[in-house]
């Protein structure tokens, strides 16, 4: 059952669903804790291609996130994007959602070279900053406060809708 879409109309290609993947903004993240509750949590990310997504934390205190991985590394991956909302013909409760959605399903690898965290940071503000940014002082010097961490991409899945066939 895990990744399988029912609704076979609305199914992306596995290409069509990387592509969103790489170009979304926000990754709600669910892991499951020791006591068997889920937990979603909002990330930006670097996904460049492959079957590796990379997500960060900050490492002043033991999170929930982290907490729940290093019990459990395996994790789920939603993104999405929402479309146009069509009203229906008669009722309101015919009416749709346009919608972009991708789920990915996969296992957590906490990464510690300095080399890569730094490769993270430099794809994070290529995709999420202004390139006429500039700062006082280069480099990173804040990597050793920071958590590094490679999803592995077992499964991925994608749905689209653009309201108007449904």
């Amino acid at each position: 059952m895990r990744g399988t879409i029912n609704n076979k109309k609305r199914e992306i290609s596995e290409e069509n669903a990387y592509h969103f993947l790489k170009h979304a903004q926000v990754a709600h993240v669910a892991t499951v804790g020791e006591d068997g509750y889920p937990y979603v949590i909002p990330f930006v990310f670097v996904y460049e291609g492959g079957t590796k997504l990379y997500l960060h934390i900050g490492n002043l205190r033991e999170s929930h996130f982290w907490s729940n991985i290093k019990n459990n590394p395996r994790v789920s991956i939603e993104v999405c994007e929402m479309g146009d909302v069509v009203p229906g013909k008669k009722y309101a409760c015919q009416s749709a959602l346009g919608y972009t959605s991708v789920v990915v399903f996969g296992t957590v690898k906490h990464i510690e070279e300095e080399p890569r965290k730094e490769w993270f940071y430099d794809c994070l503000w290529r995709k999420y900053g202004d390139p006429n940014w500039t700062f006082e002082k280069g480099g990173y010097p804040a990597l050793p406060k920071t958590e590094l961490f490679e999803v592995e991409i077992e499964k991925i899945t994608g749905k689209y809708s653009d309201a108007f066939s449904h």
